[in-house]
């Protein structure tokens, strides 16, 4: 059974329609997330870790949003580096997500969610992590 992506936003002009896919938005805020200092990566669970043994990179691992016509609300969940201060992480993920999604996007981010699921140790290898081996 094929899901299909639901459209966030539609905005039509004189040249015709431009549409953004749900997705769109959780990869958006997947890849800003990642780019934090002291973010190791994401925490996909169990389905994530199924759909990276099948070989394919889940770019939206980890996020989950609400999106309506002009705003939506994001969920992140993290793994953060040993030593990191997480407080400051979180703050610097909700302000980074935020401002990306809204630049990119032109939905209002009504609220940025960030969940701490584990810590990384010194030579844990963040991207290869899965729960399911």
């Amino acid at each position: 059974m094929e899901q299909q992506d639901k459209i966030v936003q539609e905005e039509k002009n004189n040249l015709g329609s431009i549409r953004v896919a749900d997705e769109v938005v959780r990869i958006i805020a997947g890849l800003a997330a990642t780019e934090i200092s002291g973010v190791c990566g994401m925490s996909g669970g169990v389905v994530g870790g199924i759909a990276e043994l099948l070989g394919h990179k889940n770019l939206s691992k980890g996020v989950k949003v609400e999106v309506g016509e002009k705003e939506t609300a994001i969920d992140l969940s993290i793994i953060v580096d040993y030593g990191s201060r997480i407080p400051d992480v979180a703050a610097n993920i909700q302000s980074t997500v935020k401002t990306t999604i809204e630049k990119m996007t032109g939905l209002k981010v009504v609220e940025v969610n960030v969940n701490v699921q584990g810590v990384a140790f010194a030579g844990d290898n963040c991207e290869d992590e899965t729960r399911v081996k």
